[in-house]
């Protein structure tokens, strides 16, 4: 991987291998009780959980794009917003991402994909609309530091076993599984096992990849700031684009909310301590306070 001008983040890159550590060991005390307990059925077990790992690494960044409504855009159709990324990408040294846009109200901006050659970066026309140059920038600058860091690639392969634990977990509870293993004595018994497990680690995995999320935002801000050398107009834009939120119908909000963990912004954020440790973004408060010492270490003679 060709090296950016992003400043490396070794918090960043020790905080995604630790998680990614963590996420495989759940992974194969998952995949073990499940082959303990269903152990003739071995094959299908490791067929479907290996399909569903390269569908969700190869297509869960389209399918996220296209449930967020970005339509790619050519430099004629969206001068400015390819210029702005053009002077991103000439900043950092990195190649130029697709580029697309949302029509959308909501002021928000998110990149995908795995690497640098599949990344997007898209803008929704409510940003486009509400934001300077320089804070569409740095909010820019922010989205291209995920495709440069990985982070989008490791997040990906990350939710993945949640994603499996969650399935397993549905379709234990919607089938009739647990009460049918409540009437077949113990043999039943080792099959509540299946749910109970599956459960446990959808709530760890899922506390682990919001942890990783909340710091891969701050991380983002930091080596945004760093390269454009404009704090503030970072700042500027956050504590501009979350004021706008309480303007659009919370209908909107709602239906953009599965997406959180890719947004600029999240839709909905919440001060309350138990709703932060869920969240995917740290609070609006952490982001200016990091901007705001940024902005102090960078005015140092």
């Amino acid at each position: 991987m060709k090296q950016t001008r992003y400043t490396q983040d070794h918090g960043l890159t020790t905080r995604m291998v630790t998680t990614m550590f963590l996420i495989g060991l759940l992974y194969v005390v998952l995949v073990g009780v499940l082959l303990a307990v269903l152990g003739k059925f071995w094959p299908i077990i490791l067929i479907v959980a290996g399909v569903l790992f390269i569908a969700q690494f190869w297509f869960s960044d389209r399918i996220a794009a296209f449930g967020m409504g970005a339509r790619e855009v050519t430099p004629e159709q969206a001068p400015e917003l390819h210029g702005a990324v053009d002077r991103i990408c000439a900043l950092a040294d990195m190649p130029k991402p697709r580029v697309a846009i949302a029509q959308s109200d909501i002021p928000n901006a998110f990149a995908t994909g795995r690497s640098e050659r599949s990344a997007l970066v898209c803008a929704t026309t409510g940003l486009l609309r509400r934001l300077e140059p320089e804070e569409l920038e740095g909010v820019l600058a922010h989205e291209m530091s995920h495709v440069a860091h990985r982070d989008v690639a490791v997040m990906t392969i990350a939710s993945f076993l949640g994603v499996m634990a969650g399935l397993i977990t549905r379709f234990a509870l919607y089938s009739g599984l647990s009460n049918s293993a409540r009437n077949a004595g113990p043999a039943g018994l080792a099959i509540m096992v299946i749910p109970l497990v599956s459960s446990v680690v959808y709530v760890i995995g899922f506390l682990l990849t919001r942890l990783l999320s909340r710091y891969r935002e701050l991380s983002a801000d930091r080596a945004a700031a760093l390269l454009t050398g404009r704090p503030s107009a970072l700042a500027s834009a956050l504590t501009k684009v979350s004021g706008q939120m309480a303007r659009i119908p919370t209908r909107d909000l709602r239906k953009a909310e599965p997406y959180n963990a890719f947004y600029f912004v999240p839709a909905f954020s919440s001060k309350e301590s138990l709703s932060r440790l869920f969240s995917s973004h740290p609070t609006l408060e952490q982001r200016l306070e990091q901007l705001a010492r940024l902005s102090a270490e960078l005015a140092r003679p």
